[in-house]
Parts: C-alpha cells; sequence; structure tokens
C-alpha cells in the first residue's frame, strides 16, 4: 500500500510487547557485533537551556530498512506543563528504495528498547538467580525496567528509590499489584543495594548517587540515566572496580559512564571488558563467578530504535494499524 503510515504512541504500545523487544533488541546486538550491520554514527545533539534534543540513525541488512530518531528531553515538563520528559519521532525508510514507510511516535519504543537492552545484558551478566533488584528513579523508564527484568531473571523483590519518596511509595504499590512480587519503598540507595542482586539506576542525575562503597560481590547494575556527556549516576569508582559492558564503546566514550570514568583517569576505553553484542554473540564471556560485579553502561543506540521501530512497522501492516498520508503524485 502506498503512503506514509502515521503510528500515534496508542498505535505503537498496541504493537510493541516487552518480550518481542526483548528478542530483536538481542538479536540486533548480536548481528552488530558478527558485522552485518554497519556501526551508527555518531549522535547529534543539542542542549538548550530547559531541555536538549538528539539525533540517532542506523540500518538495517536484512530486510533493508534505515531509521531516524528525533528525540526531545525536557525533564522539567511533568512538573511545569504535565507533559513526558521525553519525546520525539521515528522515521522509517526502506534503505534499498530511499522511500519514507512511517513516521511514528517515540516514546513507546524508547522506553521499551531501553529496558530491552537493560534485560537483555542481565540474561548474560547478572547471577542465574538473582532474585532481588533495586530501581532507582520511578518514573516510566523505572517501571520498563522491573518489567523487563522479570521476563529474564526470577525476581521476587524489588526495592523503590527516588528524589521523591512519594513517586516511590506510588511505583512499590502499582507495580506490586502488577506483578505480584514484593516491591519496598526505601528512601537509602545504600541499604537497598546492600541487599539486592541487581541495580537500576534511571534518573536524571548529573552527580553520582551509586558510590563504590554501595557494592557488594555479584552485583549487576544497568547504568541507564547518562545518555549525554553532563549526566552521572555512577562514581567512577564504581567502574574501576567491576566489568564494564557497554553497548557501544565509542559512544559511551563520550557520553556515559564510561565518559566520566576515563575523564577521572580510572579506566580507558580499552579496559572495557566487552560490547553488549560481542557477549551475546559469544565473543566476549558474560559472567563467569558469582562473586563478579557487572556494569551494563547503557547509553541507548540507534540499533535499538530501528529494530523496533521495524517491528512496529511490520506488525501495523499485518494487522491496519495506523493511518496512511498520501501525497499527490
Amino acid at each position: 500500500m502506498s503512503g506514509l503510515l502515521l503510528l500515534t504512541r496508542r498505535d505503537v504500545a498496541a504493537l510493541l510487547d516487552l518480550s518481542d523487544t526483548i528478542r530483536v533488541v538481542e538479536a540486533v546486538f548480536r548481528d552488530h557485533a558478527e558485522g552485518r550491520i554497519p556501526m551508527p554514527p555518531g549522535v547529534l545533539g543539542a542542549h538548550l537551556e530547559d531541555g536538549g534534543f538528539h539525533i540517532k540513525t542506523a540500518a538495517l541488512a536484512a530486510p533493508r530498512y534505515f531509521a531516524a530518531k528525533i528525540n526531545a528531553n525536557f525533564p522539567g515538563n511533568p512538573e511545569r506543563f504535565g507533559l513526558p520528559t521525553i519525546q520525539g519521532l521515528i522515521a522509517l525508510f526502506d534503505a534499498e528504495r530511499g522511500t519514507p514507510l512511517a513516521l511514528m511516535d517515540s516514546i513507546e519504543i524508547t522506553l521499551l528498547r531501553t529496558a530491552a537492552a537493560s534485560a537483555v545484558a542481565a540474561r548474560y551478566l547478572a547471577r542465574a538467580d538473582a532474585s532481588t533488584v533495586t530501581i532507582c528513579g520511578c518514573g516510566n523508564q523505572g517501571k520498563s525496567h522491573l518489567r523487563a527484568l522479570m521476563k529474564v531473571r526470577p525476581i521476587r523483590r524489588a526495592f523503590a528509590v527516588d528524589a521523591h519518596p512519594e513517586t516511590a511509595q506510588w511505583f512499590a504499590e502499582v507495580l506490586a499489584a502488577e506483578l505480584s512480587i514484593e516491591v519496598q519503598m526505601m528512601e537509602s540507595l545504600a541499604e537497598a543495594v546492600a541487599q539486592s542482586d541487581m541495580c537500576v539506576t534511571c534518573t536524571p542525575c548529573r552527580q553520582p548517587i551509586l558510590t563504590a562503597a554501595m557494592l557488594r560481590p555479584g552485583l549487576f547494575i544497568a547504568a541507564v540515566g547518562a545518555d549525554h556527556p553532563e549526566k552521572q549516576e555512577l562514581e567512577p569508582a564504581v567502574l574501576a572496580a567491576a566489568k564494564v559492558v557497554v553497548d557501544l564503546v565509542e559512544q559511551a566514550a563520550v557520553m556515559g559512564e564510561l565518559h566520566h570514568a576515563i575523564a577521572a583517569g580510572v579506566m580507558t576505553a580499552a579496559a572495557v571488558h566487552a560490547e553488549l553484542g560481542q557477549v551475546v554473540a559469544g565473543q566476549r564471556a558474560g559472567r563467569t563467578s558469582d562473586e563478579e560485579i557487572f556494569v551494563f553502561d547503557s547509553t541507548g543506540t540507534a540499533l535499538q530504535d530501528v529494530a523496533a521501530a521495524t517491528l512496529v512497522y511490520e506488525r501495523a501492516g499485518e494487522t491496519g494499524r495506523g493511518q496512511r498520508w498520501r501525497t499527490a503524485d
């Protein structure tokens, strides 16, 4: 069918689910590591007084698609305007002909593909019996992460930590009822991590909140919040004390937790244990003992975006979801 397919946030949410997002994200990381997908170009960003924009692009080889995502990140939106912190669009193209195929809301894709990458990392890097997790940052990303981790590890208990205790309490009540596990609000991140097998940090922090003193043997950390150079959640000494796995080395070295560890002089890019795709493809080892501490430095890649957007587009074609915008010949 001709014409540009338009997909709203509601359309995308109806077409995308966590289990399949985890599946396609794992596959795209493997394909990249095995050389079937080219390295995405660098991120183009614009930082403004109240927030910022970034543009990420990537292509798939088979089937041949190209996606470009423009996301806005305005942390003050919820309190000031009642709007989401992150908003944006993804444009999907036929990479063989250059034909625009779809324009879709990016919010659900960003939420699910980010959580999916952490779930893939946990599958390979967290202990197989990891049953307790701390979620630090109890917004939409925190919710998606707990749901995603439930798909790959036998979680029975979660701790909710947030700069706003009432948000953590709300998170605990809602997710406990939804997932049928124990979820407890905690004011102290240190006390929560001391009882956890896994920890996710998904906050807008610009100063470290998780320190090396909080580490315990066997801990898996998914550091999600540092998606531009000014954001930071982990003390550099945390990375120095752990095995570090990143989504993309070049990107993490300029905008992730790795960026801050390099700037602090505690490690180099060459000291990174692996990219996630290398672990998924079996090119580098994942967890080999119960005592190892792992940090997954997740800066968010266009590989994840194009994989998820392709899944949404193809499902829209199967179901007839969305609207076609036809222009004159």
